[in-house]
């Protein structure tokens, strides 16, 4: 079946996808996706039989009829029918990308321009092969801003799923060392990452420039328009607080309750979009002082008359040294709690090494390491204590006296366990 005649059936079905037969919407068309541990054609009968109109297969094992229909590969019928959707929009659509902040981007971003517009983004870390075209076939012919995330751990993922989304406008929020087991350097970080910027290039769309980001800035000659602390930015932010970030922007002060001066940029990119598309200071201040970062990103939390900065979300090289950097400056004891990060392959032994030095370096009254990675790197130190997982460290019990912790980790290390067993 050709992709105009499966979009016709995707309306019939009320425009709505399910790829998991666990939780079938009544009317839906059900894509049978295959992955490395499971094979939704297997399923295809049973979404069926839950309340879906149509199930959409690749396998040979499995008779076609009405209900039932065999494309050549489940994956690219659905990645082709989201590029057909999208072709037939009138959706502004806002792609974002970056190794650190690209959701809490997207979450501010989507909070400010859904003060004056009909706006969806990105759910959760919907942003690979699968998650790109299920998030374009959400959005709807009255949806007038759509923010979708773009993820990647190899190159040609960005320019693929940009082909996909044809975006109009594209923000990097910056470079940092992520997914380096597929990406090896900051160089290929780069090179990965401005694969949207080229295509944006390529079709005559429009930038969003970080002027601070010395590696963006090499892209001003293109359309764009630009933010950033310098005075050549055409939104010049100055920050007033970096604990809770406020900041200044002509002559208005923005206040939010993002913890720490990593967010600086963040919080300025959501404003600065918001200002372009000619939404008023006033909304953007008030939804901005409302706005609270979630699932484990930046989180202020009271425990015991201790300040906890829960920032377990996700963690890499770059983004632990920024979230240390910026803890160091709270007044009081202070205490770390880290996790081993992820996917750094070849570069993981050094880049813990490098993390424990920064430590070191800083004023810091206990570091805590937890994990396989960190516990080959330790060394011997009065404040470091380390330990191979986390049941190792709750074996010794409540140690933290520091009046300000910050918890850091990759996701596979879920460091928010360590408040679920009140080690804290």
């Amino acid at each position: 079946m050709n992709t105009k005649k499966l979009y016709q059936k995707f309306l019939d079905c009320n425009s709505i996808i399910d790829i998991d037969s666990r939780s079938i919407t009544k009317g839906s068309i059900f894509f049978a996706i295959k992955g490395e541990n499971f094979d939704g054609n297997k399923f295809a009968h049973e979404a069926l039989k839950k309340g879906s109109k149509i199930s959409v297969i690749d396998s040979d094992e499995i008779n076609s009829n009405k209900n039932i229909i065999k494309v050549d590969d489940s994956l690219k019928a659905l990645q082709n029918l989201a590029l057909y959707h999208r072709k037939r929009l009138k959706s502004k659509i806002l792609a974002i990308t970056g190794s650190n902040g690209k959701t809490t981007s997207k979450e501010l971003i989507h909070s400010i321009l859904s003060t004056s517009f009909k706006t969806i983004s990105t759910k959760g870390n919907f942003n690979n092969h699968i998650g790109v075209p299920l998030s374009l076939l959400k959005i709807k012919v009255d949806t007038e801003f759509s923010v979708i995330e773009l993820g990647a751990n190899n190159f040609g993922e960005i320019e693929f799923l940009t082909k996909i989304a044809e975006p109009d406008y594209g923000y990097i929020t910056n470079f940092g060392k992520a997914h380096l087991e597929g990406f090896k350097n900051i160089s290929g970080v780069i090179r990965a990452k401005t694969e949207l910027y080229n295509w944006l290039i390529i079709n005559n769309k429009i930038l969003i420039l970080n002027y601070d980001d010395p590696e963006q800035i090499k892209f001003k000659s293109s359309n764009h328009f630009s933010f950033g602390s310098k005075l050549e930015a055409k939104y010049m932010f100055e920050i007033i607080e970096s604990d809770n970030i406020i900041v200044k922007c002509n002559n208005i002060v923005y206040e939010s309750n993002l913890y720490g001066d990593y967010n600086f940029s963040n919080v300025c990119s959501a404003i600065a979009i918001g200002l372009e598309f000619g939404i008023d200071s006033k909304l953007i201040r008030k939804k901005l002082k409302n706005f609270n970062s979630k699932n484990n990103r930046s989180e202020i939390i009271k425990i015991n008359n201790k300040n906890v900065i829960l920032d377990a979300y996700n963690a890499n090289p770059t983004s632990v040294e920024f979230a240390i950097r910026s803890f160091v400056k709270n007044k009081g004891t202070k205490a770390l709690v880290l996790g081993d990060m992820f996917e750094l392959g070849k570069n993981s032994a050094i880049e813990h090494e490098k993390i424990i030095d920064i430590t070191d370096e800083l004023n810091i009254d206990r570091c805590i390491f937890i994990g396989e990675e960190f516990y080959k790197a330790k060394q011997d130190s009065v404040k470091n204590i380390f330990f191979k997982t986390k049941e190792d460290f709750y074996e010794l019990g409540d140690i933290i006296r520091e009046e300000n912790i910050l918890i850091k980790g990759s996701r596979g290390m879920q460091m928010e366990d360590v408040l679920k067993n009140n080690m804290i």
